[in-house]
């Protein structure tokens, strides 16, 4: 049987410092605690999944995986069978693709197929092409989240949209597997005019928007195109601009899979009620809130979301905008409150959002006058995020000359002068 790598897995295994023994160790003794049973895995299973060789592993094998690793298990490379019918051919029919495009695979066969001279004419490209290429973006949000806004991140994302093009031109297809070609594009645009609002490169991040909203629209695919302007909600909110920062978001949140699916209409509800406290409205920041949670408590759980969904969108997401929002209401107290809900339920892959949470919970603290445990949180974020990330550096910066205003000559400041001292701040 044609099997693809794993290499999302491996890639998380050799970052975390596993061997396919101590994974399954790992695994064998979240299993004993989900279900009083000790699990029989053992290197070899591992060694399969890494191989391709069991692409979908069982329910609570699934379920002790993700335990151990902070991750939905289609986010670990892994494909998930074909779904039961669906009430409506139509609606079977939206659910397959929804699912194939999340699925995971490399791009590397794909991209030296479509380089070879000569082989235009006579190659099929599938939907083995499609899971093939979406397998890097996996990689792309497995990386954005580590390490957030960098530049390599946009630039391999906006090579990755032109792999995807260029698959359209590398032999025959049908119309349903072109579709899914630009929705990989699109999906691979959105990720770098992610990366480059997270780096504070507005002007560059609305390039990419309006490529990516091309991109979707001839893809069709409702699931990227409310990614790409919820995106673009976020990116005007960051630029001060809260009127075309909720034109965006209404977009996103007027498609029709925000109805069929609590999940996404939480997150579009969310990211408004950011926008409302940016816009300094206390009433409609709470009661976006309320909705947003309200909406993520009837959500089910369900593997065929998109994996930039299952990726990042969970509790402490949802309380990590309420954070934001907060914050910029003034309201430190319950800034303060969403910001240690967060970092309590955070995933321990979620690098770049604990980074920026912990730096926005310093302003919520040395706002109420707590300075020492603000300078004792401040110190927490670790120099790379505090160095690299444009949105941490800048708000570490903010923290610093508040901090000097606020006590001038006292101990914190000088402990917070001292510990920051060999950084070298790049934005």
């Amino acid at each position: 049987m044609d099997t693809t790598r794993n290499t999302v897995l491996e890639a998380w295994m050799a970052e975390h410092g596993y061997s396919s023994n101590s994974l399954a160790e790992a695994v064998n003794r979240a299993l004993e605690e989900l279900t009083g049973r000790p699990g029989g895995l053992d290197g070899s299973s591992v060694r399969d999944w890494k191989a391709g060789r069991v692409t979908w592993p069982k329910s609570a094998t699934r379920t002790a995986l993700e335990n151990v690793s902070g991750l939905p298990a289609v986010a670990l490379g892994f494909v998930p069978h074909s779904r039961p019918s669906a009430p409506s051919a139509t609606l079977q029919q939206e659910e397959s693709d929804m699912k194939r495009r999340a699925l995971v695979g490399g791009i590397a066969a794909a991209a030296a197929a479509a380089a070879a001279p000569g082989t235009a004419s006579s190659r099929r490209i599938g939907m083995s092409d499609v899971n093939r290429l979406n397998h890097r973006f996996a990689e792309i949000i497995a990386s954005d989240h580590r390490h957030g806004g960098q530049p390599g991140i946009e630039q391999r994302a906006a090579a990755l949209a032109e792999e995807a093009l260029n698959l359209q031109n590398a032999g025959s297809a049908s119309q349903r597997v072109r579709s899914n070609l630009y929705a990989s594009a699109a999906a691979f645009r959105s990720s770098a005019m992610w990366a480059a609002i997270d780096g504070r490169r507005y002007d560059i991040a609305k390039m990419h928007m309006r490529e990516a909203q091309t991109l979707a629209e001839m893809s069709g695919d409702q699931t990227i195109k409310f990614r790409i302007w919820s995106h673009a909600g976020t990116l005007y909110r960051h630029m001060g601009r809260p009127a075309d920062a909720f034109a965006a978001n209404d977009v996103a949140r007027s498609l029709n899979l925000t109805r069929r699916d609590p999940l996404f209409a939480s997150l579009g509800l969310a990211r408004q009620g950011a926008i409302h406290g940016a816009a300094q409205d206390r009433t409609a920041t709470r009661r976006a809130f309320d909705q947003a949670q309200d909406a993520m408590l009837r959500a089910d759980r369900d593997d065929y979301r998109p994996v930039w969904l299952l990726a990042f969108y969970d509790q402490a997401e949802l309380d990590h905008l309420a954070l934001s929002a907060y914050l910029a209401l003034g309201d430190h107290p319950t800034a303060e409150y969403h910001a240690h809900r967060c970092l309590s339920a955070l995933r321990p892959n979620m690098a770049r959002s604990r980074a920026i949470t912990t730096t926005r919970l310093t302003h919520a603290q040395l706002a109420q006058g707590d300075i020492h445990a603000a300078t004792a949180t401040a110190r927490r974020v670790t120099a790379e995020a505090a160095t690299r990330h444009a949105r941490v550096s800048r708000m570490l910066q903010e923290f610093g000359a508040a901090l000097r205003a606020t006590a001038p000559g006292s101990t914190a400041s000088q402990t917070w002068t001292e510990h920051t001292v060999g950084w070298r701040i790049t934005t």
